[in-house]
């Protein structure tokens, strides 16, 4: 079975066709280098905002996407309203991927305690935001990803499996 993945790239700039959108980019190709089970992406750029990101997501839930990764509107800016347009669609929150993706970064840049990286379920969709750069991206996403593939088990999406030599996906041995 092939597991849907949609990636949102919240920016006014890239909305509108001024700046190159190279998170979203950065998320398939990432996915596309660890995942070894066969993957449809599909890819969408959508304006800051709150209400712009909450009805995105609504509807991406609601096509049946299993893993939905949202790049952009992490920071402090008065525009980066990702977190909550995210809180407005998601029924469980997953606090410990933005902890673990925060301290990740930790490592290269001391302004992640800046970023409010967060993750959600919403039906049987795993919501995970991401920085917009694409290393900052492969940082995060290679601090949760082993993660993912029993989360979505355990939600009932779709199946994933990873490449062990880059990221081994968790998943507790049957007893």
């Amino acid at each position: 079975m092939t597991a849907s993945v949609a990636i949102v790239t919240v920016s006014d700039r890239a909305s509108r066709g001024e700046y190159e959108d190279k998170g979203g980019p950065g998320c398939e190709e990432w996915l596309r280098g660890v995942v070894t089970t066969p993957l449809s992406i599909a890819r969408h750029i959508i304006p800051d905002g709150r209400d712009s990101v909450a009805t995105c997501l609504r509807a991406l839930v609601a096509e049946g996407a299993d893993l939905i990764l949202v790049t952009g509107g992490t920071g402090p800016a008065p525009r980066d309203e990702t977190p909550e347009g995210v809180s407005d669609v998601i029924e469980k929150e997953l606090a410990g991927f933005g902890e673990e993706m925060r301290r990740a970064s930790l490592r290269d840049v001391p302004t992640a305690i800046l970023s409010r990286q967060t993750a959600g379920i919403a039906g049987k969709s795993l919501i995970i935001t991401l920085p917009g750069k694409p290393a900052a991206i492969a940082t995060c996403l290679n601090a949760v990803f082993a993660a993912v593939p029993y989360c979505l088990d355990l939600i009932g999406a779709g199946y994933m499996e990873t490449d062990p030599a880059k990221i081994v996906a968790f998943r507790p041995k049957a007893k």
